[in-house]
């Protein structure tokens, strides 16, 4: 006779550690979050995907899912700041290109969490969340002025105007999503980068700090670069109104 197969092993039980386990649960609940409005997802769904016992996850979070949501909410805060960070290397629109990415694939991958984070509107939005949500913001725009060669030195102007940017870049994510996410990653961040670099040359019109910040970017840059590009495209644009400028004399 053919001896019988053995049964496979049983798989051990491994006890987590309180971090570890914390750490599951919050992956869990970020995973329903991604696709489903926070006040649409229950603990014992996020029990499930976590493969524990609904008691389990209260024990964690015997707040109930407002901790849990709240806990999520700065988990996924820290992945967004962390999108903004880059080498101080390179010219500064490259930098921005690569922030972009990231930023994008976050907003990809979280799409309908994303939008109910921002949107606000959920029963579980409180004003902790509202303040998790402003830090990153903040964050954004503080890491962006780094970028710019400027950070804690920068005028109210020109950190007024990196802050309108981050709304800019908020609502064109928020519509990108709406739109089915078209046009393509790529081009989206490209126009975006386009916008920053605009905005910049505006303020700095009226704005000296602005300007200077402006002139020693532009010092970094290169012809193959976004700004490059950018400056080959707007030459025919802006020779169009040539008739706008004082004669001379």
């Amino acid at each position: 006779m053919t001896p019988a197969a053995a049964a496979p092993p049983a798989r051990a039980y491994r006890r987590l550690g309180v971090e570890e386990r914390r750490a599951q649960l919050l992956g869990a609940a970020l995973t329903l979050f991604a696709h489903r409005a926070p006040d649409e997802v229950s603990l014992d769904e996020v029990a499930t995907v976590a493969g524990v016992s609904r008691p389990l996850v209260y024990r964690y979070f015997p707040g109930g899912r407002q901790q849990l949501y709240e806990a999520a909410l700065r988990s996924a805060a820290e992945q967004l700041i962390l999108c903004f960070g880059e080498p101080p290397a390179g010219p500064p629109t490259e930098r921005v290109t690569r922030v972009l990415d990231r930023y994008l694939a976050f907003v990809d991958e979280h799409d309908t969490g994303f939008s109910a984070l921002l949107r606000g509107g959920s029963v579980v939005e409180t004003s902790r969340t509202s303040a998790i949500v402003d830090e990153v913001r903040r964050a954004a725009a503080e890491q962006i002025l780094l970028h710019l060669g400027s950070g804690g030195a920068a005028g109210p102007r020109l950190r007024m105007m990196v802050r309108t940017w981050i709304a800019a870049v908020e609502a064109a994510s928020l519509i990108w999503l709406d739109e089915g996410k078209q046009p393509a990653a790529a081009e989206l961040r490209d126009w975006l980068v386009d916008q920053l670099m605009v905005l910049l040359a505006a303020t700095a019109a009226t704005d000296r700090g602005t300007a200077s910040a402006v002139t020693a970017l532009l010092a970094q840059e290169t012809a193959q670069g976004p700004a490059g590009r950018l400056a080959q495209r707007l030459v025919p644009v802006l020779g169009e109104a040539a008739h706008l400028l004082p004669e001379d004399g």
